[in-house]
């Protein structure tokens, strides 16, 4: 987890009641006229601050919440990679958290707070503010919080006092960092630790980075008992052949390999879609019992798509094993757009992270994004640089436009690279 903007929002010897005091001055003359001040939010709370008040969100109002139910939580706690980790994030956080006065509140994906616990008499406390299981903390919801905050930015957050744009919530401070899938790189949730700002310490910071790792240790850690699982299971398929194959899990990580050196993952397999291997070249993925097979295709060729940018977002292919359409985010339309722009040279992770997002601190989102592409549409991009796989030929389609600002897809993007395109004729783009 990399958090460069976010952590942390005071430094050691700190007045906290001083502080407070000046980012609250701050605050007022901020939200309510946009005049500038001598204190000036940190750039990560100011962006927030910015995206909450586009959301119409007003720093007086109150927070209300429409909770889930009891066995709303409970369907969403099943779902939820989280489960599986979560007594080890009660040990590692909880263990002082009557005595240091905090509270630990673990979300999904989406920002639901699943889990809350700590501190008894702080847990009435947040009650009033709407701070409990089944209430969803996203910025658009609650304004600037270190929850809704540290989805935004994909990175972990401290917010201090005034730092929260909502006025009902100067009392507290809150640190949070996504737990990501280290199978995926997707994002599995948010760890959040949260209590009364002026008892705010340092280290808080460092309680939750450690809860984050160890949580991703451990969702690892079932991870390779699986492929271990698998691996025996499927010994007796590798004895009876005889050309190279790999087999793997339904996430690409390599179980067992048979004539054949490789790396530790390819591209997340799916029926009935060549995808490209390393060192076997094309491949049709065969389902086994708890993973799958790859060999060689018998006859090998080439993987032609076609990423149609001249209304919602389509790559398309079509051979003679059959053809397929899938649709794609914008994001990961603009994604294969800037790695097939970069040619067979490929774009490294903080270069494209400057081209997405504007600068080379997202490097963490970045991989999760071509991980989640990938597991979309197979071995497309390759990485180490990003790039496409050399089986692959893609063409743009742009439809009747001639420049290349007026595709929906560049048009309405906010990733600088991109939006640079707009007054390119698409003859040089495709």
């Amino acid at each position: 987890m990399k958090a460069p903007n976010g952590f942390n929002s005071i430094r050691p010897g700190t007045d906290l009641p001083t502080y407070a005091r000046a980012l609250q001055q701050a605050h007022e003359a901020i939200t309510s006229t946009g005049r500038a001040t001598a204190l000036r939010p940190r750039p990560v709370i100011a962006r927030s601050w910015n995206r909450s008040q586009v959301s119409g969100l007003r720093p007086l109002g109150d927070i209300r919440q429409d909770l889930l139910t009891p066995s709303q939580i409970d369907e969403r706690r099943e779902s939820s990679l989280l489960a599986e980790v979560i007594e080890g994030l009660r040990r590692t956080v909880t263990s002082y958290a009557e005595a240091s006065h905090y509270l630990l509140a673990v979300t999904d994906d989406q920002g639901m707070i699943l889990w809350r616990e700590g501190s008894t008499q702080l847990r009435h406390v947040a009650d009033r503010h709407g701070f409990v299981q089944g209430a969803l903390f996203t910025e658009d919801r609650v304004g600037t919080n270190a929850i809704g905050t540290a989805l935004a930015e994909e990175c972990g957050v401290q917010v201090f006092s005034a730092e929260h744009y909502c006025v009902e919530l100067h009392p507290w401070y809150c640190t949070a960092a996504p737990v990501h899938d280290p199978r995926t790189g997707r994002l599995a949730g948010i760890v959040d630790v949260s209590g009364p700002a002026l008892t705010l310490h340092p280290a808080i910071g460092a309680l939750v980075e450690t809860a984050v790792h160890c949580a991703e240790m451990q969702i690892w850690q079932r991870h390779v008992t699986h492929l271990e699982r698998l691996r025996s299971q499927a010994a007796s398929i590798i004895a009876t052949l005889d050309g190279p194959a790999l087999i793997v899990d339904d996430e690409g990580w390599i179980a067992e390999a048979t004539g054949i050196a490789t790396g530790r993952r390819v591209a997340v397999p799916c029926a009935d879609r060549a995808i490209s291997v390393p060192g076997l070249g094309v491949c049709v993925p065969e389902r086994i019992n708890g993973g799958w097979l790859l060999r060689p295709a018998e006859r090998q060729e080439r993987i032609n798509l076609t990423l149609d940018l001249h209304s919602a977002p389509v790559v398309s292919t079509c051979s003679d094993k059959g053809s397929w359409r899938f649709a794609l985010t914008a994001r990961h339309a603009e994604l294969l757009l800037l790695v097939h722009l970069a040619g067979r040279a490929g774009i490294g992770a903080a270069a494209l992270s400057e081209a997405l997002y504007g600068d080379a601190e997202h490097v963490v989102a970045v991989r999760a994004e071509v991980s989640r592409l990938r597991r979309s549409l197979g071995a497309i991009v390759l990485s180490r640089p990003y790039r496409l796989a050399d089986e692959v030929d893609l063409v743009i389609d742009w439809g009747d436009a001639e420049l290349a600002g007026q595709s929906p897809v560049v048009a309405g993007s906010m990733a600088p690279a991109v939006r640079a395109l707009a007054d390119r004729p698409v003859s040089r783009l495709s």
